[in-house]
């Protein structure tokens, strides 16, 4: 009864609870039900990009730019729709050189411009993921931002994980009650509580290694977990 000793509170009170103040549900057991699956990504999403320099701003910035274009160009060739394709950021900074000085003195000193483009792919087909990256890198990328998967509709996941976790909450009410002589009565209240957010199979947030050319980068999307629960109040008869 470990699970229940973990996820459920008996109450059996004879004033008025703040929550069940009905005159049935004086008398009441308090329990959390508890769901959780474990389901595959159904897309994998990308941060792609580049930081170029340039002696002026607009040099610059047409460099990062020119990447990012045939980057975009690819992700269409592979099917990927419009609204899975967006920009990310773009940036333009002076940039700096250190210069040592005579006596050991170290200044900085303008040395141009400093510019990135980063545009965001989402795939459906994540089978194709390792192929885009490494075009990519082909086209002039030298960064990866974020390389994540996902659940096109995870409220729908956690949607029906609650029924099942109320059908948990029951399960335990019903367990308790028997357990002090008892018979459950009619649901007081019900609550849903925030599901916990879905993790991951892969994380990364580092500019991107430059593959031996041509090779396909390897890229694994494991698993995703998501769970929900619910807090229910039940009347008890004896």
């Amino acid at each position: 009864m470990r699970a229940v000793l973990l996820g459920a509170l008996l109450v059996m009170s004879l004033e008025t609870s703040a929550r069940a103040d009905d005159a049935g549900c004086k008398r009441h057991i308090s329990v959390v039900g508890h769901a959780s699956e474990t389901r595959a990504p159904d897309f994998a999403e990308v941060t792609v990009g580049i930081e170029a320099r340039g002696a002026t701003a607009a040099a610059a910035l047409d460099a990062a730019s020119k990447a990012v274009t045939e980057v975009s160009a690819q992700a269409r060739v592979l099917g990927v729709p419009p609204a899975d394709l967006g920009t990310a950021a773009v940036t333009l900074q002076t940039a700096t050189r250190t210069v040592a000085r005579p006596g050991g003195a170290v200044t900085e000193e303008p040395d141009g411009y400093r510019a990135s483009n980063l545009v965001t792919v989402r795939l459906a087909d994540m089978d194709r993921l390792g192929d885009l990256l490494r075009q990519a890198l082909a086209s002039g990328a030298n960064r990866i931002d974020g390389v994540s998967f996902g659940l096109r509709d995870p409220d729908k996941s956690e949607a029906a994980l609650q029924v099942t976790a109320t059908r948990d909450a029951r399960s335990r009410a019903e367990a308790l009650a028997e357990a002090v002589g008892a018979k459950l009565g009619p649901l007081c209240t019900l609550s849903t509580t925030a599901g916990t957010p879905y993790r991951p199979g892969l994380e990364i947030a580092r500019p991107a290694p430059m593959a031996a050319k041509g090779r396909r980068v390897p890229l694994e999307a494991g698993s995703i977990q998501i769970s929900s629960e619910v807090s229910a109040i039940f009347a008890v008869t004896q």
